[in-house]
């Protein structure tokens, strides 16, 4: 009977019972990605550098664009744009206000911004530092310092984004005045 030759993670660990068939410690083999992603993978693979971080821009500006025409500050129930959850059942979802919120934002109006969304508007700043970090990376060759989000800081946000948007849709007062 010939040795058993094992992978590296279990080479210091003491045998129990009869030997393994070394076939049995191949190690996981991902199955032939479907056609989709082939073709996505060759174009990910051929595109310039600068194609993400524009990409991103794009739709971003894109974003900004729909919000500015729109006006979703004095929009009506109903008209563009319009939460599909609030309409239907009256209800404030967690991103509930954020497009107000961004319309304020880029009218300089943030008290007016973090009154619709205030979890909104406190992660625009990290949010833009990210994209510019990332770009910057991506592209010039940056260093900017990263951040480092901690399992427990990004479930602390959670959290809290969860116990508010429940606080939300409370009606008896304080929580009214969160209400949008």
């Amino acid at each position: 009977m010939s040795a058993v030759e094992l992978p590296p993670w279990l080479a210091d660990q003491p045998l129990q019972g009869p030997p393994v068939p070394p076939e049995w410690f191949d190690y996981y083999r991902p199955p032939e990605p479907d056609r989709l992603t082939r073709l996505v993978n060759r174009l990910a693979a051929r595109s310039p550098m600068w194609l993400a971080p524009f990409a991103v821009l794009a739709c971003t500006g894109a974003a900004v664009g729909y919000t500015l025409i729109s006006d979703p500050a004095t929009a009506g129930a109903g008209e563009a744009p319009s939460c599909l959850l609030k309409f239907l059942t009256g209800f404030v979802c967690p991103g509930c206000g954020g497009t107000r919120a961004a319309w304020f934002l880029l009218h300089g109006d943030v008290p007016a911004a973090a009154r619709h969304h205030l979890l909104f508007v406190f992660a625009v700043p990290f949010l833009i530092y990210l994209y510019v970090a990332w770009a910057g990376r991506r592209l010039f060759r940056w260093r900017l310092p990263e951040f480092s989000i901690s399992p427990a800081a990004m479930i602390t946000f959670m959290a809290v984004w969860g116990v508010w948007s429940i606080l939300r849709n409370l009606p008896w007062a304080p929580f009214t005045a969160f209400y949008v």
